[in-house]
């Protein structure tokens, strides 16, 4: 008989997060994108006799195949194309900078720049990334061809990868990649519906989140990227609709989720048909018949027939814009932590390797680049997955160059690692270790192959220093990095809930009730968006190695997600003819969200030091609930 497993929560969270995996489905058009890719590359600069050209388009191509990540062709070329122009900008630092001690301040300010500008989003992420990789590679790396050779070289890779991209794809998927991310939220939907009133609610609501973020994404970047075609505006306006119907039915849903009645299977049938619709761009046909028992049950079987008429209409009007991402600046707390720590651990690794005096000397700080950017996951983690991944890389590379001879066998190993990639990207150490050979092929193009074990010692020092300085006080902050999001989210959360307990039939300057119901849901997906990503900054941290107690920033940023969901519920119950909170209670429970916030972000006095929220009257509907969330974030804040 087997013996059960322990359970997780046995071993702290910093130990466990190495052995996550990411799953999925095999990604094989991004395989032969790989293959296609940077062996090739390799392959053709080696024939016209340019080794060096041939490296810096190989590694413009293998980043390049790095961010080949699923969804639109429209997110591709973004999430390809601007990191890729910051690793040639980063080439032509690093070799502008020159040899030596010149170059620590140089990699130290850029350091800076990455990890602050990380914090803008995730595009914005590996563009520092990059520019701080081939900073490093540029300076330390032996060029003998211009800088301006080089960077168009690193430019060239990263096209051909993105021109494969645009050509090489699953039959028929560029017509659908928007009208996916669209059916993708309303499956999202019916998976919530089917969760509520169970323990999976709350991560379905989130994963509905997430589905909304996706499909506001490709609709944002198809309007900025348009393609000429007949019908295309009418396609977009159809699309645009469908989604802010979707957005309408998600509010209902909230609120259903909030009340925490499980509902009856049929409910969820609407959605999958509205699915449907949409990937097959038909009409959803009879939709469930309503039954309007409460005032979140009316909200949203009310939503489902405008739904059906809409899909219907042969002319849909204008939808409401995309929702605009709330913007975390690069210049606040968050950005100013993340910029301090990549540059402190980014400028030790680099004089130690300077002092060293290493062949490679730009690993060590290219090393540390990767494993110190705090929106990349927890450091412990990658540490251990990076040392892990780089000695399975070495082992399988010193017999590979043992075996094989010629001068095109490197571009032979470089295409099968690329290949690699995208199966390699679902865990860390495998993806290094994947990087390592494709990285120690590149280098043995130019005759040295003895660089495995200096590869595999630069990276134990490195991993050594930036477990060192990353740990230190003022480089490890999570209330700058995870406290700053939270009060992020809770400040959208409180103009949402502001605009909520204000609005009459029109909003408070005047307009119409559409045009306030556009503002609202706009509003609403901002505080979620903002949640969002404080979830995955407080998730981050929660795998931290700490040395000392901190806050319960996953309790502190569940509490904020629920004050959105009464927010939304109130929406819905407002709109049903509940009385509406007398000014005085909405403004104490709004001043209160703010001085919480403040409190989180370092800009106001202590959680607890303020006096207790006072209970209100029994007709403040679910501003009670908002109370009870914002005393439960107090409470977690100070206890540590």
């Amino acid at each position: 008989m087997r013996r059960p497993l322990p359970h997780p929560a046995a071993a702290p969270g910093w130990l466990l997060h190495p052995l996550r995996w990411q799953r999925g489905p095999v990604p094989w058009a991004a395989v032969a994108r790989g293959a296609l890719g940077t062996g090739p590359v390799l392959a053709v600069c080696l024939a016209a006799g340019q080794p060096q050209v041939g490296v810096l388009a190989g590694l413009g191509a293998m980043f390049a195949g790095i961010n080949d990540r699923p969804g639109t062709w429209r997110s591709g070329v973004l999430h390809m194309a601007v990191p890729a122009l910051a690793g040639a900008l980063g080439l032509l630092v690093g070799q502008s900078a020159g040899a030596g001690a010149r170059v620590l301040p140089v990699l130290a300010l850029v350091g800076l720049v990455s990890g602050a500008v990380s914090v803008a989003g995730p595009v914005w992420s590996l563009a520092g990334l990059q520019l701080l990789v081939l900073t490093a590679v540029g300076g330390g790396m032996q060029l003998t061809v211009p800088a301006w050779l080089g960077a168009s070289a690193f430019l060239a890779g990263a096209a051909w990868l993105l021109l494969l991209r645009l050509t090489v794809r699953r039959p028929g998927h560029r017509l659908h990649d928007e009208r996916a991310a669209v059916a993708g939220v309303y499956d999202a939907l019916a998976d919530a519906l089917e969760a509520v009133g169970t323990p999976a609610a709350e991560p379905a609501r989130r994963a509905l989140t997430a589905a909304l973020d996706r499909a506001d994404e490709a609709l944002r970047l198809r309007a900025l990227i348009r393609l000429p075609g007949p019908g295309r505006p009418a396609v977009d306006l159809r699309l645009a609709a469908r989604l802010g119907t979707a957005a309408a039915l998600c509010e209902a849903a909230v609120a259903l989720l909030w009340e925490g009645e499980p509902l009856p299977a049929r409910i969820a049938d609407g959605p999958r048909r509205l699915a449907e619709a949409v990937r097959g761009d038909t009409a959803p046909g009879a939709l469930p018949a309503p039954v309007s028992d409460t005032p979140a049950r009316s909200a949203f079987d009310r939503a489902v027939l405008e739904a059906g008429v809409a899909f219907g209409a042969a002319a849909p009007g204008a939808p409401p814009p995309p929702a605009r991402r709330p913007l975390v600046h690069p210049a606040g707390p968050a950005g100013r932590e993340y910029g301090l720590r990549v540059a402190a651990c980014v400028a030790v690794s680099t004089g130690v390797a300077l002092l060293l005096h290493t062949g490679h000397w730009y690993w060590l700080p290219a090393t540390a680049a990767f494993l110190v950017k705090p929106d990349l996951g927890p450091l412990f983690s990658r540490v251990v997955s990076r040392f892990a991944g780089t000695a399975a890389g070495v082992l399988a590379f010193v017999p590979l160059a043992g075996l094989l001879t010629g001068r095109w066998w490197p571009a032979a190993a470089v295409a099968l690692g690329a290949a690699l990639v995208p199966l390699a990207v679902r865990h860390f150490a495998l993806q290094t270790t994947v990087v390592t050979v494709t990285v120690l092929s590149f280098v043995s193009v130019g005759g040295d192959r003895q660089a495995a074990a200096s590869r595999l010692a630069d990276t134990a020092v490195a991993c050594l220093l930036v477990l060192l300085v990353g740990h230190l006080p003022r480089l490890a902050d999570t209330q700058a990095r995870v406290g700053h999001r939270s009060a992020h989210a809770l400040r959208h959360t409180r103009r949402y809930l502001q605009h909520v307990l204000a609005a009459g039939p029109g909003d408070p300057d005047g307009h119409p009730a559409g045009h306030a119901a556009e503002q609202r849901a706009e509003l609403r997906r901002a505080a979620y968006q903002a949640l969002a990503e404080a979830r995955t900054a407080a998730e981050t941290a929660a795998a931290e190695l700490h040395t000392g107690r901190g806050p319960d920033w996953l309790g502190v940023t569940t509490g904020a997600e629920r004050i959105v969901d009464a927010a939304t519920a109130c929406a819905v119950r407002l709109e049903h003819g509940a009385a509406r909170p007398a000014a005085p209670a909405a403004r104490r429970v709004t001043e209160a969200l703010d001085a919480v916030a403040d409190a989180l972000d370092g800009r106001g006095d202590a959680p607890g030091s303020r006096p207790a929220l006072a209970d209100l009257p029994p007709d403040c509907l679910t501003l009670n609930d908002i109370v009870t969330e914002l005393r439960r974030i107090r409470t977690l804040t100070t206890a540590a």
